[in-house]
């Protein structure tokens, strides 16, 4: 066997395993990266309603760091209720009622992870995952010999595909 034929054949192996390995991470990837699409909606989003004790005269921004809610600004008062786009805040007695909305708790953590940055320990998951994609891209070229009529037409796919890419990153 020739030595091109050895190494083709090794990466062959090679993505097939890898394959069948990342196969559920794939997935969650895939389903998080559409779930993410609609961040900014309330799709799939499930509604919950709180009620808080706090301390009483807090401005807006206090009350948005303890209930978690960046850029809260009061909308109107009516007497000493602050009213905010969430829900309300009495300043004298300090009690909050407010709703939150959140994808359920698998899509919650799923998203989670495709969105990890350096700070997260699953980063190191999300570089893996990146470099393992990378490797798909590059071990493709090797699933057929060069002088195939698939390898062939597969460059045809490759063109386009590169050309929609292009398409979409300038668009």
């Amino acid at each position: 066997m020739s030595k091109e034929r050895e190494v083709s054949n090794k990466l062959r192996i090679y993505h097939r395993y890898l394959g069948f390995f990342l196969t559920g991470i794939m997935a969650v990837y895939a389903i998080s990266g559409i779930v993410l699409i609609f961040r900014k909606t309330d799709f799939l989003k499930i509604e919950t309603v709180n009620e808080k004790q706090l301390e009483a005269n807090l401005s807006a921004e206090e009350l948005g760091k303890l209930i978690k809610i960046k850029g809260l600004n009061f909308t109107a008062t009516d007497g000493a209720v602050a009213k905010f786009e969430q829900g309300f805040y009495n300043t004298q007695t300090g009690e909050v009622n407010y709703s939150t909305k959140k994808l359920p708790l698998v899509l919650d953590k799923m998203t989670h992870m495709h969105k990890a940055t350096s700070k997260d320990p699953l980063f190191f998951l999300n570089i893996f995952f990146g470099l393992a994609l990378l490797f798909f891209v590059v071990s493709a070229f090797w699933m057929f010999l060069p002088g195939s009529t698939i390898f062939k037409k597969g460059l045809y796919f490759v063109a386009g595909g590169v050309v929609l890419t292009l398409i979409m990153l300038l668009v």
